[in-house]
């Protein structure tokens, strides 16, 4: 699957900050110590409506931390999935009498657009899970023939006894899990299970479903196992970023992780854990499931800036939950107009400390408020008329383009 165009990144001068992120997994602030390439997986849409500003502060992290990489002379490896046949994509479809088929294209092609428009760096490789499909099957072939599987009216599901490290990654309770998984996906209460939290692997065919004919027989995968089949074709075991937002962690990354571990009688899955706090809107979470709603798209449409929606969600750090709101946006523009009124100034103050303001900022575990506020007191100082260096406005547009992302 095609992915979306790359915007151009300006070498800065001297040598980025090694990155420092939060593990879920283990609970801490650790190095992201990869070598020379960084091997990095971002759970993607699943495509039955637009993307929403929550899914889109995700990418927006990501991309952070793909920069900040780059910046610090690593190679990204970057795959991302799109969920482009399940269970909520087919409903919708149904809904509104259209094919599925042609429902995901329009919104993966949405998607596409608000990427490009946003300066989100694209993945090596945008693969989606129809293209998938034999992929994913040998993949649960090979985890049948461990043992850990069991079939149940033709679905094929993985035992959660098997589960090697069984929450190596969300670090919950079984009783917190438990209360999860219906929340997230799960069916604990179909009859016979062996567990409640066994969960799904292969989706027999139902009549009037899409289904492949594989070496499973007839039908298309689970959702968990998508990701892990397609992550270690991709990547390999042991790659170093696993990303996504914070409601992944259990079950998708949990249940991602013990199929790795299966299929490869190896592990972990991936070295880092890294999570996404929610994006909210009058005070709830911004869900399809409850409608509240702001897509980046709509924006656009609006003939809102993309770099002022980005500029809107940088003060916000990643692991904290936020509310989006309509007053957030106004002030991200007015603080667009007064970055690029200054970086259009003939001078300004030295540029050196701000560059490296941000890069120490960025590397500690994306403190983008942080960041933000260097550029700021840069911008006050030269629209003050302080500094007489004639390079410093060039160099602040190259930092916040290439750091930041948002182009002056």
């Amino acid at each position: 699957m095609r992915s979306w165009p790359a915007p151009d990144l300006v070498r800065l001068p001297g040598d980025g900050v090694p990155l420092r992120v939060h593990d879920t997994a283990s609970g801490g602030i650790r190095p992201l110590d990869t070598g020379p390439a960084a091997r990095m997986y971002v759970c993607g849409i699943t495509p039955y409506d637009a993307a929403h500003m929550g899914h889109i502060f995700t990418y927006l992290t990501f991309d952070l931390v793909g920069r900040v990489l780059r910046d610090a002379g690593h190679r990204v490896d970057y795959v991302q999935n799109v969920t482009d046949v399940d269970d909520p994509l087919l409903e919708r479809a149904r809904q509104n009498g259209e094919d599925w088929r042609e429902l995901a294209e329009r919104e993966i092609q949405i998607f596409r657009e608000d990427m490009a428009a946003l300066r989100i760096l694209p993945p090596r490789a945008y693969v989606g899970v129809v293209e998938s499909v034999q992929l994913i099957a040998d993949f649960v072939d090979r985890i049948r023939a461990s043992g850990a599987t069991y079939e149940l009216e033709g679905d094929i599901y993985f035992s959660v006894a098997d589960a090697a490290k069984f929450g190596e990654v969300s670090g919950l309770s079984r009783n917190q899990m438990a209360e999860l998984f219906p929340e997230r996906g799960g069916d604990p209460e179909r009859p016979g299970k062996k567990d409640p939290l066994d969960w799904l692997l292969w989706r027999a065919e139902r009549p009037g479903e899409p289904a492949w004919e594989t070496v499973l027989g007839r039908g298309r995968p689970g959702w968990h196992v998508e990701c892990s089949a397609i992550s270690l074709n991709e990547l390999g075991m042991g790659f170093d970023l696993n990303g996504g937002g914070d409601d992944l962690a259990f079950p998708h990354h949990e249940m991602g992780a013990a199929e790795a571990r299966c299929a490869t009688a190896t592990g972990p899955h991936a070295r880092i854990y890294m999570h996404v706090g929610m994006v909210g809107l009058d005070g709830e979470k911004m869900s399809k499931s409850r409608g509240n709603l702001v897509f980046a798209s709509a924006l656009r449409e609006r003939g809102v800036d993309p770099m002022a929606v980005r500029l809107a969600m940088l003060p916000h750090h990643y692991r904290t939950a936020w509310q989006w709101s309509e007053e957030l946006l106004q002030e991200a523009s007015r603080r667009l107009a007064r970055w690029r009124a200054a970086a259009e100034l003939s001078t300004g103050p030295d540029a050196a400390p701000v560059l490296e303001r941000v890069r120490a900022a960025l590397a500690d575990d994306l403190d983008t408020a942080g960041a933000v506020s260097a550029l700021d007191d840069w911008v006050e100082r030269a629209s003050a008329g302080e500094g007489g260096d004639s390079a410093a406005p060039a160099l602040v547009r190259d930092i916040a383009d290439t750091l930041l992302g948002v182009r002056l």
